[in-house]
């Protein structure tokens, strides 16, 4: 059975939330659920960007997803070194 919209955003924030790096591509959420096209998960990344959930982190190059949580303790821890 596939997976409902609601799952595949729990998922994705459980993804986000424990990656080794903060910042993920769009390509890393596409195993969150393989049934579903790749612009089918980029619709609902953008989505939880919408909600304030997830937010876009550019490299100067590319953009990337992120908790607003971790990028704010990865900048800060930073600064501190």
């Amino acid at each position: 059975m596939a997976m409902s919209i609601e799952e595949v955003e729990a998922a994705m924030i459980a993804k986000a939330t424990k990656a080794p790096k903060p910042q993920l591509y769009i390509k890393d959420f596409y195993k969150c659920d393989p049934d579903r096209k790749p612009r089918e998960i980029k619709n609902i990344a953008n989505k939880l960007v919408s909600k304030g959930t997830l937010m876009f982190w550019s490299s100067g190059s590319t953009t990337m997803y992120a908790l607003p949580s971790r990028i704010k303790d990865e900048e800060g821890d930073e600064g501190i070194n």
